[in-house]
């Protein structure tokens, strides 16, 4: 377990169990008390999908440019490229960080249908299977590890009865998180598939194509960087595969809506303590750069 205290954020990460892991990245606990009032703002980096069970005022939030909507009670996101805007002012968050293996066995949809799109977990049959989780997170009130602990419960229940591991998803996932992979031919190349059949597993267990999931991991491993080391600038951090900074602000114009050095200007209270909390958890500074082989 790792914390880190930003502002009147507090942000815990806590590792699944080791039969997990290649499932789940993180659990992870947000707990928001404004002491003004006021909201807390923030932009959240793409990722994979996650579930979140919440309590106390609902956040609001907007994957890209779409419109600010509060957050239900049980709060799904599929994997993203673009940013999420969110707001929250008093609220309490476990969050499950489902990586694509864990996405595949676990839920079993096409993530595509749920690439950038949230919904309600509490009304999308889909997720079923995870609906009493919030009940039994929250109705007996215990500390942080005690519930962290009832999800590894839970989640250790769901796994018995998924279904077999698919390989293909495993590799491809391991392949895409090597930061010398450089292109989608090399990838296929190294699954041993033709590029139809690596795109068709792309869409359905990545959520997107796999160029755009390469140039995804390109601009995450520089933000990630950046966050880290916030005092170098951003021709410092980015990545080798970079042609230069104009190539890494197209990309960041596209990922995140706006300039690098917008962003750099905000204030980011959920993502500092996300960053360095997680770095200190797992080992990886955003959850699409987690390696699911990591022990």
């Amino acid at each position: 377990m790792s914390s880190l205290n930003q502002s009147d954020v507090k942000i815990r990460f806590f590792a699944p169990a080791d039969p997990l892991k290649p499932y789940v990245s993180t659990l992870y606990l947000t707990e928001v008390q404004s002491s003004d009032g006021k909201p807390i703002s923030d932009y959240l980096h793409p990722e994979w999908a996650n579930l979140r069970f919440i309590t106390g005022d609902l956040p609001t939030g907007a994957i890209g440019d779409g419109p600010m909507e509060e957050a239900p009670h049980f709060f799904v996101a599929g994997p993203t490229s673009r940013a999420t805007r969110f707001r929250a002012t008093n609220m309490r968050s476990w969050g499950i960080g489902l990586l694509p293996g864990g996405w595949v066995k676990l839920v079993g949809a096409s993530a595509e249908d749920y690439a950038d799109k949230s919904t309600d977990g509490d009304s999308d049959p889909v997720f079923d299977k995870f609906a009493s989780l919030h009940q039994t997170i929250y109705d007996d009130p215990a500390p942080a590890a005690e519930e962290a602990a009832r999800i590894n419960s839970f989640l250790l229940d769901l796994l018995k009865q998924a279904p077999e591991d698919n390989e293909l998803v495993q590799q491809a996932h391991v392949i895409l998180v090597d930061p010398e992979l450089g292109t989608v031919q090399e990838m296929a190349d190294r699954l041993g598939i033709g590029g139809r059949s690596l795109d068709r597993l792309s869409r359905k267990a990545f959520g997107f194509a796999p160029k755009l999931l390469l140039r995804r991991q390109r601009f995450l491993r520089s933000l990630a960087e950046n966050m880290l080391n916030p005092e170098q600038n951003w021709i410092s951090t980015i990545d080798p595969q970079y042609y230069d900074q104009a190539h890494f602000g197209r990309d960041f114009q596209r990922f995140m809506g706006m300039s690098a050095s917008a962003y750099k200007a905000l204030p980011h209270p959920f993502m500092n303590a996300a960053v360095h909390g997680r770095m200190a958890a797992a080992g990886a500074g955003m959850q699409v750069l987690h390696d699911p082989s990591s022990k």
